[in-house]
């Protein structure tokens, strides 16, 4: 606890203890009250520029059986509440608003003046941390959902943090209360207890992870009941099976695979050391032990792992030592393409072997997901051929077709891929002429698989690059009317409604990088400019210049430009500001391209430009710098 803290807590006590006789305007000062931070720093709360100070205020709050002092903003949102819950006259709870909600709260349980636990709400997540020696550092989780802890574990292996990650691993008092059986739980506490060296081990060997990386994204399919039984567990168990979790390092975004996740009690837990996809070559982990097919219902031998025949465990065993073996790029052809092919022999080994359809099916997802990785990354032409040969024996012989749409589609996406790679420039308007009529195909072919809707939305995305603006709403709307839901669908309604925003008054808000909020209806009696931008995108930084020239000459006639940044931090986007002496405001949400303003619009190009008159409609929903040097003189008049 820092001094600092305890003497504002002592300030806090004193002012709290006259609450009583004081009115609201005895209250501490504004720049007071905000000088609190919350204790742990991974939240996003609003912090009103220092220049609207004089329109926040403090107000006293007393309640039956708590009092404390109350921050507004500018615009009458609430900013931080400071209560006292038990009545000896000292704060023990310190809220933090984002957006009129509370999205963060730290907690003096004991009343000793420390803060002891931590929770993340609404916007913020739904984390609760136990700080039990109250040093400033999560001990132990009382709450902390799935996604959640990728993103723990993705600060804490940035951070090279052994002691926060180890708070994520699934304990030998949670594993006896999952009601998970032996051998399962001794393979799952055989892995968590090596997880100190293997943590070690990936970190001095990764080249994505450093201390710039950071958490985008949750990467994972719903997650699966295992019911009890005689084999598994006594208990029903909640599992995520896959986990994988989308990371920017400067730019440059990534995967790490976290594997199996098992919930216990209110907590999400991890089981295995999370392995980095390197470079431009795949590697593939074995998956966690409790979505394995078992060997049957009879009493599992003790010589053999979660179940598994002997068979099946050596060809698991000759994969992991393949994949963990796997050639980097600069090996050259031959090493890579005898890499791949000797993994399709083992996979094929692994299908015939399946004991079901169900794990055949998966051993098959998994050949296939490597051969399309090979070629779409590394060239492997080899590759393509064995997915075409796997793709039409399945088309030819398989019932499931989920399974044939699957194959199918990846196959097509390497065929593509391919003879990008291999298409002179003056051919290639055939090649995408090719891939469009395929995706039509496909989508006719397997309307409601999941990939029907990655479908449509490439064909919409590829018909708006071309200028075939009906074209490419017809494909948006098939794609929000049959696949809304879908990850796909939220990008398309979002693409439609940027499409349809001429004539339109612009909805727009969100949070300033420089703390508070901005609404884009706070610059209705100026022409605006809205510019989704980020620090990677070339033609934005060609084109920022001229934008700040324009600024210059028009601004004090009332032409304002809001930023929408989509770096994946707000660090990168203030050294670029700073860099590059940029004086407009920001709008910055975590998920870079995968923020809310980017999903709100659909935005699929970088700069995305608006234009809206003083009226607060959208002139022009694709705005280029000629554009706007023309429009501006009459939209000022």
């Amino acid at each position: 606890m820092s001094i600092g803290r305890i003497s504002f807590l002592t300030v806090f006590a004193l002012l709290i203890s006259i609450s009583d006789s004081l009115s609201a305007a005895d209250a501490p000062s504004v720049e007071l009250a905000l000088t609190f931070k919350p204790i742990q720093k991974d939240v996003e709360i609003e912090i009103p520029a220092k220049s609207d100070y004089s329109r926040c205020k403090v107000e006293v709050e007393q309640g039956k059986k708590s009092s404390g002092w109350v921050v507004y903003g500018p615009n009458g949102q609430i900013l931080r509440r400071f209560v006292d819950t038990n009545g000896d006259n000292v704060v023990d709870q310190w809220r933090y608003y984002n957006r009129g909600l509370e999205v963060y709260r730290d907690i003096d349980s004991n009343f000793n003046n420390k803060v002891d636990s931590s929770r993340w709400m609404n916007l913020a997540g739904t984390r609760w941390g136990i700080d039990s020696d109250e040093n400033g550092e999560i001990d132990e989780w009382k709450m902390i959902s799935a996604e959640e802890v990728t993103r723990v574990a993705v600060a804490a292996l940035a951070k090279n943090d052994a002691r926060a990650f180890k708070t994520l691993m699934i304990t030998d008092e949670e594993l006896a209360q999952s009601g998970i059986k032996n051998p399962f739980s001794d393979k799952i506490r055989e892995s968590v207890k090596g997880a100190k060296q293997g943590l070690s081990t990936m970190l001095s060997k990764t080249k994505m992870i450093t201390p710039d990386t950071v958490w985008v994204r949750f990467d994972g399919s719903m997650p699966g009941l295992v019911p009890a039984d005689d084999i598994k567990t006594d208990k029903d168990l909640h599992v995520f099976e896959n986990v994988m979790a989308i990371v920017d390092t400067k730019g440059k975004s990534g995967l790490i695979q976290f594997g199996e996740l098992i919930r216990v009690g209110n907590n999400w837990r991890l089981t295995q050391v999370p392995l980095p996809i390197e470079g431009e070559s795949m590697q593939v982990t074995e998956g966690g032990v409790l979505m394995q097919p078992v060997a049957g219902n009879a009493a599992l031998p003790t010589n053999t792992t979660v179940g598994l025949s002997k068979e099946m465990q050596s060809l698991l065993d000759q994969l992991q030592k393949l994949d963990q073996n796997s050639p980097t790029p600069d090996k050259g052809p031959k090493a890579i393409a005898k890499y791949n092919a000797d993994r399709v022999v083992i996979i094929e080994k692994l299908i015939a072997a399946a004991k079901n359809e169900d794990e055949r099916a998966q051993w098959i997802r998994q050949m296939v997901d490597g051969l399309a990785a090979a070629v779409q990354t590394v060239g492997y032409r080899d590759g393509l051929k064995q997915l075409q040969k796997i793709r039409d024996e399945l088309q030819k012989n398989s019932q499931d077709q989920d399974l044939v749409a699957y194959v199918t589609y990846r196959t097509l996406l390497a065929d593509y891929s391919s003879q990008l790679q291999s298409t002179q420039s003056d051919k290639l308007r055939d090649v995408q002429g090719w891939w469009l009529t395929q995706l039509e195909n496909f989508i006719k072919k397997y309307p409601n698989s999941d990939d029907s809707a990655e479908a449509m939305l490439q064909l919409a995305v590829t018909q708006e690059f071309s200028g075939k603006v009906a074209e490419s709403k017809k494909w948006y709307t098939k794609l929000v009317e049959n696949h809304g839901s879908s990850e796909a669908g939220t990008r398309g309604a979002g693409a439609l409604r940027r499409m349809n925003l001429a004539g339109k008054e612009l909805e727009l808000a969100g949070t300033s990088l420089a703390g508070g909020s901005i609404n884009a209806k706070q610059y209705r009696g100026k022409a605006l400019l809205v510019i989704f931008w980020s620090s990677w995108c070339k033609p934005c930084t060609e084109d920022l210049p001229q934008i700040q020239e324009l600024y210059k000459k028009y601004h004090s006639q009332g032409f304002d430009v809001l930023g929408i940044n989509l770096d994946a931090t707000s660090d990168l986007a203030e050294a670029y500001i700073k860099q590059h002496k940029i004086t407009w405001a920001q709008i910055h949400e975590q998920g870079g391209l995968e923020s809310a303003p980017a999903r709100d619009f659909g935005v699929i190009s970088l700069p995305t430009m608006f234009l809206v008159d003083k009226s607060g409609k959208v002139v022009n929903r694709s705005a280029t710098v000629s554009d706007l040097k023309k429009a501006l003189p009459d939209l000022l008049k």
